[in-house]
């Protein structure tokens, strides 16, 4: 089965353990079922720990000669377990092959966001949908929750910025399905990393820590009017240009983000319409189930139905899947959607909203 999705953090390799060790309490009570850690040309030693703060200590000793790979079951918000890898790497490792340099995944993508649902759909219409909204809201909340516990367990900023992607590898910023900064002034960095990895053919995960300044002059030496086309799940080619990013770099963070907030309040028709239905299913299932029923052995209610998610649901999430926008306490911000969906296109719509598009 394939993994995912792909959490990816970035910080400074003298602050990589710690941010792991902080990242780590918030994904788990218990401690890993195993820690090993991996030299450059061969496994290394793989150890059990038995509590968090053994397992922390265990990975200071090992980290730098080799990378750690540290097995965990983090819980979902509906309650289950799901099995996941925290791997955290060395500068070394990452020049050779960019993994990281921190990231976080479910061995089984099916684990974290099921291909189907139990729905009691009552005597209503089948709604693709409704099913659709439906599937939104059980895995949205997931998706940011991760990202935060991983990029953001506490206050320290160790982690300066991060994202989510069903990719193995971390893809420029706007073609994730959720990304993160530490300090919501730099909120343009989604935009000139992404302007950086596509137009120069450079890693994320390798020029993730460059300073906003030195991202500029990256962009600012492309030629004139060059342009790079961000992956678009829709099938839509939305063009980013050298000029739009620099343009952007030169706005304060804060009117980007109000001009995103405002994109992500625009309603979506399709979905708007879809969202009475799915509230009335959801609140059948949730009485159905507080009564006890069964999904019968045929799958097939009354009152009870197993639901799969078929290409007609993945097509409707692709394309009108809601956005959201959450300004952190810490004064960090977080933009994410469905991992069927990219955020290139609030992105886009926010920048035509301001006339940077060119």
């Amino acid at each position: 089965m394939t993994a995912g999705p792909y959490f990816f953090a970035w910080c400074d390799e003298a602050a990589r353990v710690d941010a792991l060790g902080a990242a780590l309490p918030t994904l788990v009570e218990n401690p890993p079922q195993y820690i090993r850690f991996d030299g450059r040309m061969r496994p290394g030693p793989q150890f059990s720990t038995t509590s968090l703060d053994e397992a922390v200590a265990t990975i200071r000793a090992h980290f730098g000669p080799a990378d750690a790979d540290v097995f965990v079951f983090p819980t979902l918000s509906s309650g289950r377990s799901v099995p996941c890898r925290l791997r955290c790497f060395t500068d070394r490792s990452e020049r050779s092959n960019g993994w990281g340099p921190l990231h976080l995944h479910p061995d089984r993508i099916e684990e974290f966001a099921r291909m189907y649902m139990i729905l009691d759909l009552g005597s209503g219409p089948s709604s693709v949908g409704a099913e659709a909204v439906l599937a939104w809201h059980n895995v949205v909340g997931d998706i940011e929750d991760f990202l935060l516990r991983l990029c953001a367990p506490d206050a320290s900023g160790r982690v300066s910025t991060g994202g989510c992607t069903t990719a193995w590898t971390w893809l420029a910023p706007v073609s994730m399905c959720a990304t993160y900064h530490a300090n919501a002034r730099d909120i343009a960095r989604d935009l000139a990393l992404s302007w950086v990895s596509l137009h120069d053919g450079e890693s994320v995960s390798r020029i993730a820590g460059l300073s906003m300044e030195a991202l500029h002059a990256r962009v600012d030496a492309a030629p004139v009017g060059a342009r790079v086309v961000p992956t678009d799940k829709s099938g839509r080619t939305i063009p980013l240009s050298r000029e739009t990013v620099l343009k952007s770099l030169a706005l304060p963070g804060s009117a980007l983000i109000e001009a995103l907030v405002a994109a992500a309040d625009v309603p979506d028709e399709a979905w708007r319409a879809a969202e009475p239905r799915a509230e009335e299913i959801h609140n059948l299932t949730v009485q159905a189930k507080a009564r006890g029923e069964q999904l019968p052995e045929s799958l097939k209610g009354p009152p009870l139905w197993y639901v799969e998610m078929t290409g007609e649901h993945v097509y409707f999430l692709v394309d009108h899947a809601p956005f959201t926008l959450r300004r952190l306490p810490s004064g960090g911000v977080l933009l994410a959607t469905h991992p069927y969906r990219t955020v290139w296109p609030l992105w886009a719509d926010a920048l035509s909203s301001l006339g940077l598009m060119s």
